[in-house]
């Protein structure tokens, strides 16, 4: 089982990455989880009509500890299994803490051995690299953290701060950092600034996403490029995504 965490700062279009990477995963024959780890809890909701699943957090607070897997787990049409962590009651609770409980619960109930994904997918908010959104790089999670960014002044901030995080990680077990995915907002100089930060950190650029209003367009729907418009350009380019990310697996 292949564990893959992304993260980015928010705003930058990682969870539509995420959701478009899982179908493309699905299409070349992989099963998929993809576990949304933001307060938001609207990772997976273009994988569900731009609907939002019932989050870890929300059944315990309701329920406690007794709720089944299948609670947790919602199916997509595309056939990804999606899993929202959710996050407190505003100003009431740490935002970490459902990352942790969905993590911990995911395990407990026996996703992982019930599902049997080839991948899991961990989409990360990377505004804050702390507590429960560092989890996922944490040893037996995330094998892999790759950073969704723009070649904007704060996007590459944010970036730079993910890869500094993990490099501080080196040395524990715990993920490693397997590159950057340049989702383009057309700004100047855009591919010089996120290449600046590959070299900084020695790694490299893995996808390269351009800006497209089909992506805009099936944001506004609530479904994927991969589902709405899967013989596209901007289709195959996650496609070739999830093939490059692979890559780092074989």
């Amino acid at each position: 089982m292949i564990k893959i965490a992304v993260y980015g700062k928010g705003g930058i279009g990682k969870s539509t990455t995420v959701s478009n990477l899982a179908v493309a995963l699905v299409r070349r024959g992989l099963r998929v989880m993809q576990i949304g780890c933001d307060p938001k809890a609207d990772s997976t909701s273009l994988l569900n009509g731009g609907r939002r699943i019932k989050t870890v957090l929300d059944l315990v607070r309701e329920r406690g500890d007794k709720f089944t897997l299948e609670d947790m787990v919602t199916v997509s049409e595309d056939g990804v299994f999606c899993v929202e962590a959710g996050g407190p009651i505003p100003g009431l609770g740490c935002a970490g803490r459902g990352i942790i409980a969905a993590l911990e619960r995911l395990e407990k109930k026996g996703a992982y051995e019930k599902y049997k994904p080839d991948v899991v997918l961990y989409d990360v908010l990377g505004d804050v690299v702390c507590g429960g959104f560092s989890m996922p790089m944490h040893k037996g999670y995330a094998q892999k953290v790759f950073i969704v960014t723009s070649g904007e002044k704060m996007a590459c901030y944010a970036a730079a701060s993910i890869a500094m995080a993990i490099e501080n990680f080196k040395g524990r077990g715990y993920a490693q950092l397997g590159g950057l995915i340049l989702n383009r907002r057309n700004v100047e100089d855009e591919l010089e600034n996120v290449l600046e930060i590959a070299k900084d950190f020695n790694t490299s650029i893995v996808g390269d996403l351009e800006r497209s209003r089909l992506v805009q367009e099936c944001d506004r729907l609530g479904t994927t490029v991969m589902n709405k418009y899967p013989d596209s350009d901007m289709a195959k380019q996650y496609l070739k995504l999830a093939d490059e990310i692979m890559k780092g697996f074989e």
